[in-house]
């Protein structure tokens, strides 16, 4: 037998779209109960040409892999276009999300309900644990810009990465 019938049962696939500039542990937390959840977790870098990121695509795909290497289940990708697009491609029938504040759930609400118009695509919420309930990825550009210690938001290596980052742009800054 061939084709999908030969393919046994359906791997139950979601995916968690974002920007990552850069992955924080508040992302890593629903990325990790997502893949508990689900047997394959497609992590989207969603690619919005109007904002200029810290880190180019390709960097936050390579932080976000290493970032989730653990989990065993993790596909990371990027995507320039509509989500409901990419999930069309690769059959993933779940976006996951994470609800910070009460302030995400109108804009969310209005995605999923945006996306599941336009392909049937279902979105599911999962609260943010109440430790990374503040945390943004422009939050923590902000705060490490100023010199405050972000440390304990981020996964070590992007940590780090951060750290050379912005001290190549204060350089480059007293340079002109």
């Amino acid at each position: 037998m061939t084709g999908p019938e030969s393919e046994g049962p359906q791997m139950r696939r979601a995916v968690c779209p974002g920007s990552f500039d850069p992955i924080t542990n508040g992302h890593l937390d629903i990325i990790g109960r997502a893949s508990r959840l689900y047997d394959v977790v497609h992590v989207a870098v969603m690619i919005n040409q109007s904002k200029k990121g810290l880190f180019s695509v390709e960097e936050r795909i390579e932080l976000i892999r290493e970032a989730t290497a653990d989990y065993g289940n993790i596909v990371v990708e990027s995507h320039h276009g509509l989500l409901v697009d990419f999930c069309k491609e690769r059959d993933i029938p779940a976006i996951v999300k994470g609800l910070r504040a009460v302030s995400d759930f109108d804009y969310e609400l209005q995605m999923a309900q945006m996306n599941n118009g336009l392909s049937g695509v279902e979105t599911l919420f999962i609260p943010t644990n109440p430790t990374y309930s503040f945390l943004s990825s422009s939050l923590v550009k902000e705060v490490a810009a100023w010199g405050g210690d972000v440390a304990h938001l981020l996964p070590e290596h992007v940590h780090a990465e951060l750290t050379k980052r912005l001290a190549e742009k204060r350089a480059q800054a007293q340079e002109n």
